[in-house]
């Protein structure tokens, strides 16, 4: 469509949950000379949300939701994200010099039936990290409550007061892992494991590299480079620009920063089938043999249930015109999340009491 030679700058994302070294991976991948990879663009996020107003603009946000909805539902819309992503990646390329854009965005586990929409050819990395370690790291870097009491032992009032950055770090565990989980099999998806790239790092960029059809001999090593371009950017993860090699360190740093309680509680997020299903099993025995029990599905689905209801809660708190389910289910409007807030919050509740009375027989 867009492009310096008529044609689709070639992109490739990115994935994997905040915390599960995103950064670290594509700042290597920018060694080689072919590969640009901006700090998290979040540009799908922002083109899928298209259409969604401010409720204080000026010019009424009904009409202009309404105006735009009208107007926009005689196109493709897929076709204009296109063009407009098309033409802010080429321009960052043009002025890289560079011919692959990695967009790592880890948040993209939100949209990701958009971004086949609009990129059905695009090429993904797949990056994922042992659970345990993911929660240690939110939990020392960010200060994410990491104990079931925190989570579930408080009334739904406080919960959707809770701030933004601590339900978001939250449901990337509980809804966003089992989503990235599922794009294991999904076709130009290189799957890679965070704890290998640490281990074996030049082995497993030149693998990447192979497979996105670069040339690995031009990537001369995996020596840490300056990182000056996260300096003027708010995303990304800053220890980066403190690292003169790959720690291998943090592989195992979980075991000392999360008590018995903390990894139940992770546990119980994330279900230990999924522990098993990305291959961490040696973490769970670890886990087990420290005194966590063996979680029941109904806990982790219950978890589930009540992450979707508390998110789509805050959604129509903040007044969005329309959201996506994060579990896959159909797409629903906040309005009518609004208007029956009340029976919403009152199934919440009812979660939260069947959680709590679950654990507490357990």
């Amino acid at each position: 469509m867009s492009g310096r030679s008529g044609r689709s700058p070639t992109v490739c994302f990115l994935l994997g949950l905040p915390r599960s070294g995103t950064t670290l991976l594509a700042h290597l991948l920018q060694h080689h000379p072919d590969i640009l990879a901006p700090p998290e663009p979040w540009l799908m996020l922002a083109l899928e949300a298209f259409g969604w107003v401010n409720p204080r603009h000026p010019a009424g946000s009904s009409l202009v939701e309404a105006a735009t909805s009208e107007f926009l539902g005689r196109i493709d819309r897929r076709i204009v994200s296109r063009a407009f992503a098309d033409a802010a990646y080429d321009q960052y390329l043009a002025e890289a010099g560079k011919r692959i854009i990695v967009d790592k965005t880890p948040r993209y586990w939100m949209a990701l039936e958009f971004l086949d929409s609009v990129y059905p050819e695009a090429p993904h990395i797949l990056l994922m990290r042992n659970p345990y370690a993911i929660a240690a790291s939110l939990k020392s870097t960010w200060g994410i409550p990491m104990r079931a009491e925190s989570l579930h032992s408080v009334n739904v009032d406080l919960m959707l007061r809770l701030p933004d950055f601590i339900i978001s770090s939250l449901a990337d565990l509980v809804l966003g892992l089992p989503r990235l989980a599922a794009r294991r099999t999904r076709p130009q998806t290189q799957l890679m494991q965070y704890e290998m790239l640490v281990s074996h790092p030049d082995e497993e960029i030149q693998r990447l590299l192979t497979a996105l059809g670069c040339d690995p001999a031009a990537f001369t090593s995996t020596e840490m480079r300056q990182a000056d371009y996260l300096r003027t950017s708010r995303f990304g993860d800053r220890k980066l620009l403190e690292r003169t090699a790959v720690d291998q360190s943090s592989v195992d740093a979980w075991r000392s920063q999360l008590s018995v309680e903390e990894m139940q509680t992770v546990t119980d997020l994330v279900g230990a089938e999924l522990f098993l299903e990305l291959g961490y099993e040696e973490e769970l025995l670890h886990a087990r043999k420290a005194g966590v029990l063996d979680t029941r599905v109904e806990v982790t689905e219950l978890y589930r249930r009540i992450f979707r209801t508390w998110w789509d809660l805050r959604i129509a708190k903040a007044g969005a015109s329309s959201i996506s389910s994060h579990a896959g289910e159909a797409i629903r409007t906040a309005r009518n999340v609004s208007e029956n807030s009340d029976a919403a919050i009152e199934m919440l509740r009812g979660e939260i009491a069947r959680l709590e009375q679950i654990i507490n027989i357990s």
